[in-house]
């Protein structure tokens, strides 16, 4: 039997492993479970920050790799492109992996690798090497991301769920948002194979951990079949869709981008029609919450992402500041991120997720509107005041939406949905790094950003600030039309979660 918390089905069922007794009943509140689910957070917290961090603190590293290396500009690009290509191909079908052989056992690999193929990037001698290690860092990613949110959630029940996604959270994007400040001291001082050296002792002290102390496995679809075609054609249409955003506005973006719709279309209809899919379409078809929720993560990661780039153009080239000074400026965002994040995600265990995240999506939008305002005279306590909002906004936004997208789908799925979140996430990136460059080719051109084009680098941040306000006016509808997520004292029959939103 499985002791009932707060009026759900208590995730303490999921913790039961196949070395315990059969029928030995374990409440969320009993202090193994208890210890357990700090273990597992503090885990995800580890993995949940040296990921992202990496992936962002090498982007300010690129010019000293360049010099280095002798890279020319295209296999520059691959350096980043590689890590997000191969996390993004991979995060769903990895996160159906967990669901069927176990969550702990792909995540255990999934760190082991990222750590081995941090290591041995302190070694490359060749750009070839570089960018194949990437590949592997960005595979080991996706297993960690496929997973991290999962066992949290697998283990936290609903009542006490959003705090700890909120504490994730935070340090997923403290990882995204300070890697480029850090990376960039760490390069100037300890040289650039320090930004991953660093990841190594962080990944050996998770390892140890999970070696250590987890004893469940979270294999609720153990027994299904892999969808490796599936797997394959989702992988080409990802690939197809990230990489065309990244070369925008060249034609080949476009085809690129077109491709990568033709093979999404051809992917939804195989996976509609086979038996055990990577991905069940009906989680998109027929739950509008879970559909919805991914959306406006999307929206959001799309309007937001390039903020902190453009910005920092805009304090070095416009405004004369040292990156060192700019990225101190740059750094109030993520502070005030960290802040608000388990905040929000504690009120989403009491509050209706939707409306918090709503909120957070319409605090980035008066953010990202007030930026539209931007001139080569505003003043930087106006820049770390919009920032500030920024802030706020994105963590009211993250953890809440996060707790709507696995609390909307049965336990047999939280590896997928996992994946899901973690690709939108990608996507978003790339789709907002993609609109950023497409504005600037065109309205600045392909031109050294001097003082006599200052006029018009001005015109293309305020155009894409613009433009990505209106992608957060159609966030805060995507959030709210999303429907009522299940209060905390309501107890959902088998499948419930599934079928929230129909």
């Amino acid at each position: 039997m499985v002791k009932k918390t707060n009026g759900y089905v208590s995730s303490a069922e999921n913790a039961v492993s196949s070395s315990q007794v059969k029928g030995t009943r374990e409440t969320p509140d009993a202090p193994a479970l208890k210890t357990e689910k700090q273990i597992i957070l503090m885990i995800a917290v580890l993995a949940g920050f040296i990921t992202p961090f990496d992936g962002s603190a090498v982007n300010i590293a690129l010019p000293t790799l360049a010099a280095e290396f002798r890279m020319n500009a295209i296999f520059l690009s691959w350096v980043a492109t590689a890590y997000l290509l191969s996390s993004a191909v991979f995060l769903v079908p990895f996160g159906k992996i967990a669901d069927i052989y176990g969550r702990k056992k792909v995540f255990l690999y999934g760190i082991t690798i990222f750590s081995l193929a941090s290591l041995t990037m302190t070694m490359v001698d060749s750009t070839a090497m570089l960018i194949t290690i990437r590949v592997v860092q960005g595979l080991g990613s996706a297993m960690i991301f496929g997973t991290g949110i999962a066992m949290i959630t697998s283990v936290y029940p609903p009542g006490e769920r959003g705090k700890a996604l909120g504490i994730y959270i935070t340090a997923v994007y403290i990882g995204l948002s300070t890697g480029p400040f850090l990376g960039g001291i760490m390069t100037q001082h300890l040289g650039w194979r320090s930004i991953f050296f660093v990841n190594a002792p962080i990944g050996l002290a998770a390892i140890l951990l999970i070696l250590w102390k987890l004893k469940g496995d979270w294999a609720e679809c153990r027994g299904d079949k892999f969808d490796l075609k599936g797997s394959m054609v989702y992988g080409m249409a990802i690939v197809s869709l990230m990489y065309g955003f990244s070369v925008l506005p060249d034609i080949k973006g476009a085809s690129l981008i077109a491709v990568g719709i033709i093979g999404t279309i051809i992917f939804i209809r195989y996976e509609m029609r086979i038996p055990s899919p990577v991905l069940d379409i009906s989680l998109l078809t027929k739950n509008r919450v879970f559909a919805l929720s991914n959306l406006s993560a999307f929206i959001n990661y799309s309007a937001t992402y390039a903020v902190t780039f453009l910005l920092s153009l805009d304090l070095q080239y416009t405004k004369g500041f040292t990156p060192e000074h700019a990225g101190f400026i740059l750094i109030a965002q993520p502070v005030f991120q960290a802040m608000v994040s388990p905040l929000a995600g504690k009120l989403s265990d009491s509050i209706e997720p939707r409306l918090i995240a709503s909120a957070g999506m319409t605090l980035t939008t008066i953010g990202l509107f007030f930026l539209t305002f931007l001139s080569e005279t505003t003043p930087v306590w106006y820049m770390i005041g919009i920032l500030m909002v920024l802030g706020i906004g994105f963590g009211l936004f993250s953890s809440p939406n996060t707790n709507v997208i696995m609390s909307s789908v049965d336990k047999r799925f939280y590896g997928v949905a996992s994946g899901m979140n973690g690709t939108m996430r990608l996507l978003g990136q790339m789709f907002s790094m993609g609109i950023a460059m497409m504005i600037f080719a065109v309205v600045t051109g392909p031109v050294e950003i001097t003082p006599e084009y200052h006029t018009q680098f001005i015109a293309s941040l305020q155009y894409a600030f613009s433009l990505f306000t209106i992608f957060c006016i159609v966030g805060i509808f995507t959030s709210l039309v999303r429907g009522k997520t299940l209060p905390v004292n309501h107890s959902p029959k088998n499948g419930d979660y599934h079928n929230a939103g129909r």
